[in-house]
């Protein structure tokens, strides 16, 4: 099978999950959504839907990731901005239908047995956007214990707002997270020194 074939098995995965959780998503429902053969889907993750969740998880860790910390070498107001607007192009596309696919396996699995390495790939996911943020933050100024409950309330934030969007089917929430974000972030950083000679 090629990489791609099995890149947009998990894909599928990702945005069933994002749409339904993992718990209401069967193996057939997640080959039928990618498009795939249920055998194939079988073969490739013998694991079953854990394996692709677990798979699903990690691959929106390392997209988000690389699209935030691209997006923070503009500072950390671009970088947030940037953050928001992924979630918010996201609920927009798919009616307010999907969310994050890893904060659906992280209040949906259990953290112990068979689930444990998906939702422990979740945790790390939650982790490095907070450490992206908080290292950006922390790089203009904001000093250690600020730049981290800062991005702790960005990323919790963003989550929660997501969830409220879906259940509106409106981006009040984020818009109105977003607006107050800025204004934190603008609060959190120093002010600019003053030009010589003032």
């Amino acid at each position: 099978m090629s990489a791609e074939l099995r890149t947009r098995m998990v894909e599928g995965a990702a945005d069933l999950m994002s749409r339904r959780g993992l718990g209401a998503a069967s193996m057939r429902d997640l080959a039928r959504h990618a498009g795939t053969p249920l055998g194939s889907t079988y073969h490739y993750f013998p694991g079953g839907k854990l394996q692709l969740a677990l798979e699903a998880v990690q691959l929106t860790d390392e997209r988000v990731s690389t699209r935030l910390r691209q997006s923070l070498e503009q500072g950390p107001a671009a970088g947030v901005r940037e953050f928001l607007a992924l979630w918010r192009q996201i609920v927009i596309d798919s009616d307010f239908e999907a969310g994050c696919p890893v904060l659906s396996v992280a209040v949906t699995e259990p953290r112990t047995g068979e689930a444990a390495e998906a939702v422990a790939a979740a945790g790390d996911a939650f982790v490095h956007w907070c450490d992206a943020l908080s290292a950006s933050l922390r790089e203009h100024g904001v000093t250690a214990p600020a730049a981290e409950s800062l991005a702790l309330l960005i990323v919790t934030s963003v989550e929660g707002s997501v969830a409220i969007c879906r259940a509106e089917g409106s981006t009040r929430a984020l818009d109105l997270v977003a607006q107050t974000i800025e204004g934190l972030i603008e609060s959190a950083l120093p002010p600019a020194a003053a030009p010589a000679g003032s």
